[in-house]
Formats: structure tokens, C-alpha cells, sequence
């Protein structure tokens, strides 16, 4: 059955293409990003409906019924829009193609230059992550204590129905990418690494969106479009998702969706009547992006200002109120359908608060802070913080001599702070890991932020356009939004190194402003005579490059070949590590007493945890994810009874008070000083 469940996949998507060439312009751009969202859409859709009914773990039910809401979207966009003509999309490709030679070969030899060394960095890393994708298990720190460990346990429970994790995201967090994850996984025949699809799917999709969104504002300058869309696909903190399980890249894909469908409504209208389509489909995406991470929220003012610059401003007040009131019914329907189901209520039904209970908010959020105007102190000291981490040569500084580079290249920043008195490294009440000019190893290789395509073009640029010396006015709006989503960022939460993550977002308006170097004149380096400008261009993304093949390659989250780290601890190959290894390559200490769980217990047993919301609890389930697991420690609600049905407890000395003839895992102690959050006093007690 497996066979066939994964040939419903593939004709599921090409259903949805077939769908969506209906419902888009002919455009080969726009024909990927609306595929992606009703694909995306209807999964998750499907998905609600599957858990209210309890079918959550329905295989066949999953490969039949994702149709059925595809076909109902796909009729209802075809009744509002516009009578489109069906275009094959196969010869779109192959027009596209020609399209994109004749453009290559028309180029001088410098951008040529520029390209080549682009495409060639890309098209390696593209074959490395897809093997990396396909061949390496998930191991994140949040997957394996809440986002997939969540996606078993619905999976087991048939239903996405709260129940009560052990880690406080299980429960809090959205659902809408477990449906997603679900339905690849299994369709795939429970094939682990189908839980990442989505995720490398969101990666390519994101830079669609942004070749679609430079070629929209550009006026379909393609050396600025594939620029853009090119940097932006090796950006480190972009790069490096893209073969994980982490949320974040997900969010981006339908950030970016959203922001090309409101810039080709812009567009459209600058030539004739704007086309409504694109407000319908922006109020979906909005809906989706919405429902899939409460963090969308710190967003809402960035799109907003686009909002108003590609739908708001107007000719008359009648055109501007005709074209609010259908984006804003558009959206309404997208919340209705997209976010409202997703969790948020459940939670202020159990939490009394959309994003979770008490416990996480002053963990994580503004409550943190304390008093308001402390909040105003140390939010600014965060934005001056980020701004620092984003001055890196990330990639680049995994090796010893990029990092004293590194070093060396930033000095003059820390004696600017010093002078200034900042104190960013000595305060600390609104941080989760105190600030450091030089941060550890563990942080910036698992997550940086833009290296030198950031610093050294984008934020140039920025300021540019900022004080009028380059006059772009859709580069002047995205400048707004920028820096509203990067003052989002540093106010709603306390300074947190791992954030690095987060600002892949900001680095979807940020990455725009590349597109200058071909489209303005002040900075285009068509200009005859711009030496010293077109050197430095060249340097920066030649630097860019190395950095983006350092990122992937001297990641040791997932090394694609074995390797000895700057602290002197070895990394084996991701390809030839032993799955335990390799999944507890984040806690080490943890790797003992999980190896011995997974030699003890049987692969269909049935286990009680008594463990605590820091524990990896998706490692438990086994290589076949086939154990059953029943958490009876949930997030602040006390240890419950051991069920009679299971067959084992496994529980940390500091939940359950150990009996005599349990049997002690334990914990690699001599690596408990080098750990953030160092493993607990493992047990494992056979109750039958």
C-alpha cells in the first residue's frame, strides 16, 4: 500500500498544478507560488476536518480526501476571478528556459562572472541539502521536545485533539503544520524524513516569491530578480532551515507568497484595472501564514506599510475603499478558515491566552521585561544587539582562521561600545543567554544570521535609500517594513543568540534591496567606469559564496562528511552517524542513556514518561517511530498514575524517586559543564 499511497502524493501536487493553472495568470512564478498555497491550503484544511473526526492517522483516508478540499478551493477561486485561459505548463518551462538562456548569454562578462559563481554555489548546495534532506534524521532541540514529538503523538491519538504534553509548545503551539507534516509522512509509508518536505519545499518557494517580487517592482529586469532571488537562497540563517524541521522557514514561504501576490496586484493596476485575484489569494496566504505561527503577529505593521503601498494608495477614495473592503474580506475568510481552527482558541480556553500559559509568556515574551519603561531600555539595547550579530562573517567563521578574522574585523565595534557605555553584555534581565561580542561556537553555527551579503549590501543600501540618496519608492516602503519587523523582534522578547532564526523573515524585505545594484542608477553596476563599486560587489558575493558552501558543509547539525570543530570536538558524517548520535547531537550528554533505552526496549512497546519540558522525547519512539508514548508529567500539571496499559516507565530521577530494581541509564556526566541545559538522572522501570 505504501506504493500507492506515495503515487496519490505525486498526483495530489499535479492535480493542484493542473488547479492552479486555472486560477493563475500565465506566469511560471505565479503558477509555483499558487500551486504551493493551494496545496499548502488544502492540506491543512483537510487536515482540521480529519482530527475532529478522529482520522488523523487514516492513511487512506488522508490520499482520497485532500482531493476532495483541493477541488472545493480550487471551484470557489475559479467562480470569483476572471474567466482564465488554461496554459500548459510544460511549455511555459520550456519558454521560460529559452527565456533565461538568451538572457545568460546577452550578458556582459562581468555579471556573467557574477552568476556563474552564484548558480555554481547554488546548484551544489541544492544536491547537498537534498541528500541531506532525504538521508539524515531530524534533530533540532524544538522538534525533538515539542514539534515532531506533537506530530507522533497526534499520529498515535488518531486526533490533534490538547491532551497535555510534557513541553508546553506540544500543546500551544499552532497545528496547522503537524496536517502538512502528517500527510507527507503518511503518504511516504512513515518515512521519518517526510516530516521535512514541507520545510525544503518552503525553501525553494521562498525564492520564487522573491525573483517574482524584484521582477514586479523592477519592471522584469532579470539580472535583478535572479540576483536577489540567488543571494537570498545562500543567506546563512535562510540556508541553514532548509533542511531542518524548524517553523520559521514554513512562515517565510507564506510570507513571501503574500508579499508578491499584493506587489503583482500593484503592478497589474499600474497597466489597467488591478486584478482582484491576487487580493483573494493574499487574504488565503495571510489566513495560512497566520494560523501556522502566533509570531506572524509581530509581522502585521511590516505588511501593513506594504499593504499601502500596493493596495491603499489610490487614485480616489473609491478605488481605495473598493479595494479594502475585498482585501479585508478576503482575509476574514483566510482567518476564518485558517487561523481560528488552528489552536489559539483551545488555548485561551485552557490557558486563558492565545500563545499559551503564564509559565511560557514570561519566559519568552514582553512580560519578561517587566515595567514598560524598561521594556523601551532594554528592547533598544536588543535592536543595537541583533544589529551587532548580524555584523558577522557567518559561514565563513566556522573555521579558526575565519573566526579571528572574525575577531579582528569587529574590534572596532566593541571599543564604539565601550565608549557609549551600552552595557549590552551586562545586562541581562531581558535575555535568555546573556549577549557576547564573540558568541560561542554552538550559537553561530547552528544559527547564524545574513553574513556578509547582510552587512555588506543590504544594510549599505538600506541606509541609502533611508536618507534619499537612492530614490526607490517600493524600496522606501520595504525599508519601513524592515525595520518595523526588526524592532518587533528586539521589543516582544527577551535577547535570545538562537533568534538568528527569526530573521529570515526581515531578511525577505531586506534582500530586495539588492536589486539597486541593476535598477538604480546611482548604484548600478551596468554603469560604465565603477570599478572600485563593481570589485566590491564582486568581493562581497564571492565571500558570500564561500560562506554559503561553509554554512552547509561544516554544519555539524548535519555534516555531510566527518569533521573536527574549532572547540576540538569531533563530528562524524551525518551520512554514517548512528541514528541516537546523530539525533542527540544538541544534548550529547543525553546520548548514553537514550542509546541504552532504544537496546532495552522493544520497538512496539508501550512507555510512560515521567520527564520534564526540557527532555527530547521524539527520540523514544524508536528508529521505526513505532513505540507508543504516554506522558504522565504534563506541563505544570503534576505527575499523574502510570497507565495499566504500559509496558515500561521511562522517568528522570528528579520526577519519580527511584525503586530498587530500576534499571539507571544515567548521563554522560563529563560533558555536563559544556551543555546549555545539561540531561537529567535517566530511568527505565519494566512494569510487566
Amino acid at each position: 500500500m505504501s506504493i500507492l499511497y506515495f503515487l496519490s502524493l505525486v498526483l495530489f501536487v499535479a492535480y493542484v498544478g493542473r488547479l492552479s493553472s486555472q486560477v493563475c495568470r500565465r506566469s511560471l512564478t505565479e503558477w509555483w507560488l499558487t500551486t504551493f498555497l493551494l496545496g499548502a491550503g488544502s492540506v491543512i484544511l483537510t487536515g482540521f476536518i480529519l482530527s475532529a473526526l478522529y482520522q488523523t492517522a487514516n492513511s487512506l483516508v488522508w490520499a482520497g480526501s485532500v482531493f476532495i478540499t483541493a477541488t472545493i478551493i480550487g471551484a470557489i477561486l475559479t467562480f470569483l476571478l476572471p474567466r482564465q485561459e488554461r496554459f500548459s505548463v510544460r511549455g511555459l518551462v520550456q519558454e521560460r528556459w529559452q527565456t533565461g538562456r538568451a538572457w545568460f548569454s546577452g550578458l556582459s562578462s562581468y555579471p556573467r562572472f557574477l552568476f556563474s559563481i552564484l548558480f555554481l554555489t547554488l546548484a551544489i548546495i541544492a544536491v547537498t541539502n537534498l541528500l541531506l534532506v532525504l538521508f539524515t534524521v531530524p534533530n533540532e532541540w524544538d522538534s525533538m521536545t515539542g514539534h515532531l514529538n506533537r506530530v507522533m503523538q497526534y499520529v498515535q491519538r488518531g486526533t490533534m485533539r490538547h491532551f497535555g504534553g510534557t513541553n508546553w509548545n506540544i500543546d500551544t503551539y499552532p497545528k496547522s503544520v503537524c496536517t502538512l507534516q502528517i500527510y507527507t509522512f503518511l503518504m511516504t509509508g512513515h518515512f521519518e524524513n517526510g516530516f521535512k518536505f514541507i520545510h525544503h519545499l518552503s525553501y525553494w518557494t521562498a525564492i520564487v516569491a522573491v525573483f517574482g517580487i524584484v521582477q514586479r517592482i523592477g519592471q522584469n529586469r532579470l539580472s535583478a530578480s535572479f540576483f536577489c532571488a540567488l543571494a537570498y537562497a545562500l543567506l546563512p540563517d535562510f540556508l541553514m532551515q532548509a533542511i531542518t524541521t524548524e517553523t520559521d522557514i514554513v512562515l517565510t514561504a507564506y510570507l513571501s507568497v503574500l508579499l508578491y501576490m499584493l506587489f503583482t496586484y500593484r503592478s497589474t493596476g499600474a497597466q489597467q484595472a488591478a486584478d482582484n485575484r491576487y487580493l483573494y489569494l493574499a487574504g488565503m496566504a495571510f489566513g495560512i501564514a497566520f494560523g501556522h505561527k502566533i509570531t506572524f503577529a509581530l509581522l502585521l505593521p511590516s505588511v501593513f506599510v506594504i499593504m499601502i503601498y500596493t493596495v491603499f494608495l489610490s487614485r480616489s477614495l473609491a478605488i481605495t475603499f473598493g479595494r479594502t473592503w475585498r482585501l479585508a474580506g478576503a482575509i476574514v475568510v483566510g482567518v476564518c478558515l485558517w487561523t481560528l481552527p488552528t489552536g489559539y482558541l483551545k488555548n485561551i480556553d485552557v490557558f486563558g491566552h492565545p500563545i499559551g500559559p503564564p509559565t511560557a509568556l514570561k519566559h519568552q515574551s514582553v512580560e519578561r521585561a517587566g515595567s514598560l519603561g524598561n521594556l523601551l531600555e532594554q528592547g533598544s539595547r536588543n535592536m543595537v544587539r541583533y544589529g551587532f550579530d548580524h555584523i558577522n562573517l557567518d559561514g565563513i567563521r566556522n573555521i579558526q582562521a575565519g573566526a579571528t578574522i572574525n575577531h579582528s574585523m569587529r574590534q572596532p565595534l566593541v571599543l564604539v561600545e565601550d565608549k557609549l557605555h551600552m552595557r549590552l553584555d551586562e545586562e541581562t534581565d531581558f535575555s535568555i543567554q546573556a549577549f557576547a561580542f564573540d558568541r560561542k561556537f554552538v550559537f553561530y553555527n547552528a544559527n547564524p544570521y545574513w553574513g556578509i551579503f547582510g552587512f555588506g549590501l543590504v544594510f549599505p543600501l538600506l541606509i541609502l535609500v533611508l536618507v534619499g540618496f537612492i530614490r526607490s519608492t517600493p524600496h522606501l516602503y520595504l525599508g519601513i517594513a524592515l525595520l518595523l519587523h526588526f524592532a518587533a523582534l528586539s521589543y516582544s522578547a527577551p535577547y535570545d543568540p538562537f533568534k538568528g532564526r527569526y530573521f529570515i523573515e526581515t531578511g525577505l524585505f531586506g534582500i530586495t534591496f539588492l536589486a539597486l545594484i541593476f535598477l538604480h542608477p546611482r548604484t548600478s553596476v551596468d554603469v560604465p567606469k565603477r570599478t572600485v563599486w563593481k570589485a566590491y560587489v564582486g568581493f562581497v558575493t564571492i565571500l558570500g559564496c564561500l560562506s554559503a558552501l561553509m554554512c552547509v558543509f561544516l554544519n555539524t547539525r548535519a555534516l555531510p562528511f566527518a569533521w573536527t570543530a574549532p572547540d576540538g570536538i569531533t563530528f562524524p558524517s551525518a551520512f554514517q552517524s548512528d541514528r541516537i548520535r546523530q539525533i542527540t547531537i544538541g544534548r550529547p550528554d543525553t546520548y548514553v542513556p537514550y542509546k541504552r533505552f532504544d537496546e532495552l526496549v522493544p520497538a512496539n512497546a508501550t512507555v510512560a514518561l515521567a520527564t520534564i519540558n526540557d527532555d527530547y522525547e521524539y527520540p523514544l519512539y524508536g528508529p521505526e517511530l513505532s513505540r507508543r508514548l504516554i506522558a504522565i508529567h504534563p506541563f505544570e500539571q503534576g505527575l499523574k498514575p502510570i497507565p495499566k496499559n504500559a509496558d515500561y516507565l521511562f522517568f528522570d530521577k528528579s520526577v519519580i524517586t527511584p525503586q530498587p530494581g530500576d534499571i539507571r541509564l544515567g548521563t554522560d556526566t563529563t560533558l555536563r559543564a559544556l551543555m546549555i541545559v545539561p540531561g537529567e538522572d535517566y530511568y527505565l522501570r519494566k512494569l510487566h
